[in-house]
């Protein structure tokens, strides 16, 4: 990170805007995302990408300008926070697997955009200390400026993604979106698995 540090603006941003891309993986999340969707409309569809893009963003700029200060007056720990978000995702994991539809009640589908999609899968605690760690290194006001800029270009990309990626619904019937939530729920219950893991790791300095 000392290199960060010296380097120019456009070079922070740019290193910034790849950093978080590959850890939010927009790609990675797009399975669990359609198995999430697949008893919306394809209107609702499009506006849930959007709308999980939007609650990432806000978790990530609240972490940007508090994080530090709300994880040390809470005294909670990164392997605390990703502990909870693994646990959190796993009981949505088990939904998906057991077939559960929860597009039927009420409210469900807002819920779908924000967690677990906005919420720990893209706005993760391993995306939320790498912002953490671009602020504290971003000691001008240009590299600010291009680290704000890095984090809306991302999540633009990730509603781009999720928007396009739900096209895929269309041409599958509907086995293949039963299938395809069972193996969202898979992916989304290894996901969990790791991050649960991670934290116990963290935890016991294994």
């Amino acid at each position: 990170m000392n290199i960060i540090a010296t380097t120019s603006a456009i070079t922070f941003g740019l290193q910034a805007f790849v950093t978080l891309f590959v850890i939010m993986d927009p790609p990675g999340a797009t399975p669990v995302f359609l198995g999430l969707v697949t008893g919306a409309s394809p209107k609702e569809r499009i506006r849930l990408a959007w709308q999980g893009a939007s609650a990432s963003l806000i978790v990530i700029v609240g972490f940007a300008l508090f994080g530090k200060f709300i994880l040390d007056y809470l005294h909670v720990s990164i392997n605390g926070l990703q502990g909870a978000g693994g646990l959190l995702m796993f009981l949505i994991a088990l939904d998906l697997l057991k077939g559960k539809d929860e597009s039927t009640e009420k409210g469900a589908n807002a819920n779908v955009a924000f967690v677990p999609l906005g919420t720990p899968l893209l706005a993760g605690p391993g995306a939320i200390v790498t912002t953490i760690l671009y602020v504290q290194y971003a000691h001008t006001a240009p590299m600010k400026w291009a680290l704000a800029a890095a984090i809306i270009t991302v999540h633009c990309a990730i509603g781009i993604t999720l928007m396009f990626s739900t096209k895929i619904l269309g041409l599958i019937r509907e086995s293949g979106v039963n299938l395809l939530a069972r193996i969202a729920g898979l992916l989304l219950a290894a996901i969990a698995v790791e991050m649960i893991v991670q934290s116990i790791k963290g935890f016991f300095n294994l």
